[in-house]
């Protein structure tokens, strides 16, 4: 005759509930759909030796799972805490770890350019003698978000008006001059050059994409010439205008002025906007003056010095450089200039204005940041 066991189960109708649920799911945990089945058995009255063939385990783990429910009811199904494995490693040792990662190398004296999880296992091996594996160095240095074998490039802000340049041509990306809205008939471009564009003849045909093969392109390559190519781009209305020169210059740039001030809407414009950096082609006083003289409309409008992030024709030659340029693999400069202006039609058909974000607001928390780290130098927004 089967032994009874001391701890009867009796269910309420919100446990059957929970228990019925977890040991119909799927998706959860295979020990807590097992702990269920057992309670659920053991409520419906059957004995733990029948309950242990009928899942499959030994009499003990029913005994066991029936026990911790009479005693802590569902909150008794849960895992009790375990201590684990004694830690191997200190809590100083990855302090000196993450200090090392936050350091330059040669710092240290170490004739590195950045640490790597096996130099820095290295290094920690060498100066405190623990054997710390690179795995649990990298683990260490994802807890703190840390990954020291990357990096970034980054130029300070140089520029002493930064502020002000930065501000006013946010304003114009902002459709605002001068405190003004600007009006219908007023237009924004930016312009800007994208210089040294070869045409690389390869010396082997390109082979298109075939299945399970990438497009192949062969690595020599003849050259065939580099050209210059200019774009204007209409921040509002997100069209493009672009030319190809044999090189870059005044003359150039002021063709490029031209073909834009020439053809509506900017011809019959009451302000067109440009928006340019401070290369040679439009720096300084000098080329205000020329573009304002040759068209009275028209006005010079100049980035802060190091500022092309700024520039929103950086955008549209990142977009042309993807989809045109790369990979290059042209026979000549003429296919170039026609590859070139065939995407400016199409590009033309779709395009649509960036969605630019950064504001004045954004700028502001951008200078009170870098004059965080450098008081010498403190950067005041234009009001």
């Amino acid at each position: 005759m089967p032994v009874l066991s001391p701890y009867q189960i009796v269910l309420s109708g919100e446990e059957e509930a929970v228990l019925a649920a977890r040991a119909r799911s799927v998706r959860g945990p295979y020990r807590d759909r097992l702990r269920s089945r057992i309670v659920l058995a053991a409520a419906a009255g059957k004995n733990n030796a029948a309950i242990a063939v009928e899942m499959g385990v030994c009499a003990d783990t029913v005994r066991k799972w029936r026990r911790r429910f009479a005693a802590g009811r569902l909150a008794g199904l849960k895992d009790a805490p375990r201590s684990g494995r004694p830690p191997v490693f200190t809590a100083a040792d990855r302090a000196e770890v993450i200090a090392l990662a936050c350091a330059l190398p040669a710092e240290s004296g170490v004739p590195l350019s950045k640490w790597t999880c096996s130099e820095l296992a290295r290094e920690l091996a060498a100066r405190c003698q623990t054997a710390v594996s690179a795995s649990t160095i990298r683990r260490w240095l994802a807890g703190d978000a840390l990954k020291p074998w990357q990096h970034r490039s980054w130029i300070s802000v140089r520029d002493p008006g930064f502020a002000g340049k930065a501000a006013r041509v946010l304003d114009l990306y902002a459709r605002t001059w001068d405190g003004r809205r600007l009006g219908e008939n007023d237009y924004v471009i930016c312009a800007d050059e994208k210089t040294s564009i070869q045409a690389r003849c390869r010396c082997h045909p390109t082979l298109p994409p075939g299945k399970a093969r990438a497009m192949r392109v062969e690595h020599d390559y003849e050259r065939g010439g580099a050209l210059a190519y200019l774009a204007a781009w209409d921040v509002h209305r997100g069209q493009v205008t672009g030319r190809c020169e044999d090189t870059t210059g005044i003359a150039p740039f002021s063709r490029l002025v031209e073909q834009v001030m020439t053809t509506e809407p900017y011809a019959s414009a009451g302000r067109v906007f440009w928006i340019v950096d401070n290369g040679s082609s439009h720096r300084g006083a000098a080329s205000i003056e020329r573009m304002a003289s040759t068209w009275p409309t028209a006005r010079l409008i100049h980035l802060p010095a190091h500022a092309s992030w700024l520039d929103q024709a950086e955008i549209y030659f990142s977009v042309v450089q993807r989809k045109v340029l790369t990979p290059n693999d042209f026979t000549g400069l003429d296919q170039i200039r026609d590859r070139l202006a065939a995407f400016e039609t199409r590009y033309n058909a779709i395009a649509r204005p960036f969605d630019w974000k950064f504001t004045r607001t954004d700028l502001s928390d951008l200078l009170r940041r870098i004059d965080a780290h450098d008081k010498s130098q403190p950067h005041a927004l234009a009001a």
